[in-house]
């Protein structure tokens, strides 16, 4: 017997505002709903400083965090999707998100990061 699929519209709203405590991002909606996740489901920003989580971008369809390399949309959000990224990928990104701290390189664009030194020292 076939099985019938029925597609459903869903219209995302807008971020009108968004703010990141120690625990939660809280992003505000344009019809008036607020939606707070726990940090946790993002690593890059709970291991931002406040300072670099602070200073974000909100796009409509999305928030962005410059200072971390971090973009989550409004759908992710409302889906409660959580970050994928690997364990490997993430410890990569901590060291180069120490580096860029200890030489006071916050706002030099991602993408363009000196390769990591190896393990030994090399």
């Amino acid at each position: 017997m076939p099985t019938a699929f029925r597609v459903v519209e869903i219209d995302i709203p807008l971020a009108t505002a968004a703010r990141v405590t120690d625990d939660e991002l809280i992003v505000e909606l344009s019809y008036g709903r607020t939606v707070a996740v726990p940090l946790s489901w993002y690593p890059r920003l709970a291991y931002g400083t406040p300072e670099e989580r602070s200073r974000l971008e909100v796009l409509g369809e999305g928030i962005r965090w410059p200072l971390l390399d971090e973009d989550i949309s409004v759908k992710g959000l409302i889906f409660g999707t959580k970050s994928d990224e690997s364990a490997r990928s993430l410890e990569r990104r901590r060291k180069e998100m120490d580096r860029r701290r200890r030489e006071g390189d916050l706002d030099a664009p991602w993408g363009q990061e000196l390769p990591l030194p190896e393990p030994n020292g090399e």
